[in-house]
């Protein structure tokens, strides 16, 4: 009986060593940060980028890192990360974005749950700087994201933009953030308000929903008002209503893209 018991203890640590983590990232156009995200992220068991088609050399930069990259067309964010996914071989995936990293104690967290059958998928907070400020209001923080689960537990939103991990099973909260370098500067601002809207905008057509001039302005001035007085944005000093005014941008362009899409 007590080799029998000695089996089974030695059967369960094999089954922790074992257990084997993806990270998934899609990517368009970021050589200018690949290195810095994959550094981070270099001691998984397999790597895996998608691109969309970049023209500035990020696929080789993720080669110097993986031989499991990959190049395809652009379909949105949710469909895309479903793609990435099903290249994954390993027990649990992470989704990563090429602007995000992870620290040395977020790596010894998902390192330890991964040992766990306790939960199918964790929720991490998000810690975000704008135009060089790590926010603290605004809706920005703690913003949790569910981005590590177990493979064939979890599955991404078929959304062209606000994606989000549906878990089958239970879900847990990890302690550490994510690291999310998301708007260096006001030109990434003004990038990212133009991609989102649009991408907002089909989406919003794909569920037709309708929209005019008065929709847009209402809706951007509502954006405003949560983000920088409901959501306590103005703590954030500057860079607090900077952020409310190219939310309540990306808000009034999204639903006026959607009007114009409907004339078409």
């Amino acid at each position: 009986m007590h080799w029998q018991r000695h089996v089974c203890v030695l059967s369960f640590v094999v089954g922790v060593v074992q257990m084997t983590l993806s990270v998934i990232i899609i990517v368009l156009n970021e050589a200018h940060q690949m290195r810095d995200c994959l550094d981070t992220v270099r001691w998984a068991d397999e790597l895996i980028v998608l691109d969309a088609g970049s023209t500035d050399g990020t696929p080789d930069i993720a080669r110097e890192y993986t031989p499991h990259v990959y190049e395809t067309d652009w379909p949105g964010f949710g469909p895309q990360k479903n793609r990435a996914l099903a290249y994954a071989t390993g027990d649990w995936v992470l989704s990563l974005d090429a602007d995000e990293r992870i620290s040395p104690e977020l790596r010894a967290e998902i390192t330890s749950v991964m040992a766990s059958d306790r939960y199918d998928g964790y929720q991490m907070p998000r810690r975000s700087s704008y135009c060089g400020r790590f926010m603290r209001h605004g809706g920005w923080w703690p913003d949790y994201v569910t981005r590590l689960f177990r493979r064939g537990r979890g599955q991404f939103t078929e959304v062209r933009v606000h994606e989000r991990v549906i878990v089958q099973g239970r879900t847990g909260t990890l302690q550490t953030p994510i690291i999310h370098y998301s708007f260096r500067d006001l030109d990434a601002v003004l990038r990212k308000v133009n991609q989102y809207s649009t991408e907002g905008a089909h989406r919003l057509a794909d569920a037709n929903r309708r929209a005019g001039l008065g929709t847009a302005i209402l809706r951007g001035l509502w954006t405003f008002v949560r983000c920088y007085f409901l959501k306590a944005g103005f703590l954030d000093g500057r860079e607090g209503f900077i952020l409310a005014v190219s939310n309540a941008e990306g808000t009034y362009y999204r639903y006026l893209k959607l009007m114009y899409l409907q004339r078409r």
